[in-house]
């Protein structure tokens, strides 16, 4: 199921199914859509705190099953925006009812949204992370990001960075699919109620391994772009560790 909610983009995706570990109490049974699909489940937040994390979204939206989560940024900053696919269109009503609640200080407007907002969104995302909208300036301070990672020393793993929180072990391989991997070289982060963070570990066979997957970096998994960092086992075993 996880495959499949990470894959939610996609034309032929479904919304319905039992999600495993969910603790969400209004899981509806599917609708009756006869001349129409369903609408998609996304909803648009706004007054977002600049320090928001995905993590902080999923606990501010407890007990829904969220897919996907999308921070909103121009010019290289965060705007304060973002948006939440949720796992089943009727979620959007339950969503809808935390409008004007507080997220720490702030109080976070939640709008319902569409499909075509959310892939938009995505695509500019996309597209500024690669330097297609960025000013000079902003491209310069990634090249030189961009230049600390390519000269850091490589041990064999490599740290993940914005997965989709539905993103599963099969996900990473398929992604890393020019290497050879095992489930038990892939390490998914937890968050302490044990969900996932958006993080993952991966353990290549070789220093040369790993420094060649970084040509992987921001290329997307699903809807996401990916960012890869350089890592150690002592730091995967610490992260890995907390989440337990």
């Amino acid at each position: 199921m996880a495959s499949k909610r990470q894959r939610i983009v996609d034309p032929g995706s479904s919304f319905y199914g039992t999600s495993p570990g969910s603790s969400f109490m209004y899981n509806p049974s599917p609708y009756g859509y006869v001349s129409q699909p369903p609408p998609f489940p996304v909803v648009r937040l706004r007054g977002l705190p600049f320090d928001c994390t995905e993590t902080d979204v999923a606990e501010f939206f407890h007990g829904l099953d969220v897919v996907d989560v999308l921070f909103v940024h121009k010019g290289g900053k965060f705007t304060g925006e973002g948006f939440c696919v949720l796992g089943y269109p009727l979620q959007v009503d339950f969503a809808l009812q935390r409008n004007r609640q507080n997220m720490g200080r702030r109080y976070v407007e939640v709008f319902r949204s569409k499909r075509q907002e959310y892939y938009k969104a995505i695509a500019n995302e996309v597209s500024d992370a690669r330097g297609g909208s960025s000013p000079r300036r902003s491209a310069s301070r990634a090249k030189s990001y961009d230049e600390g990672k390519d000269s850091a020393e490589h041990t064999g793993v490599l740290r993940l960075r914005g997965l989709p929180f539905s993103a599963s072990k099969d996900d990473i391989m398929e992604f890393f699919k020019d290497f050879v991997l095992s489930e038990d070289s892939i390490h998914i982060v937890m968050n302490s109620e044990g969900r996932p963070s958006g993080e993952a570990y991966v353990e290549f066979a070789s220093a040369e391994d790993s420094k060649a997957a970084m040509a992987k970096d921001r290329m997307t998994l699903g809807s996401r772009y990916i960012e890869l960092f350089p890592s150690s086992q002592s730091e995967m075993d610490e992260a890995v560790s907390r989440g337990r």
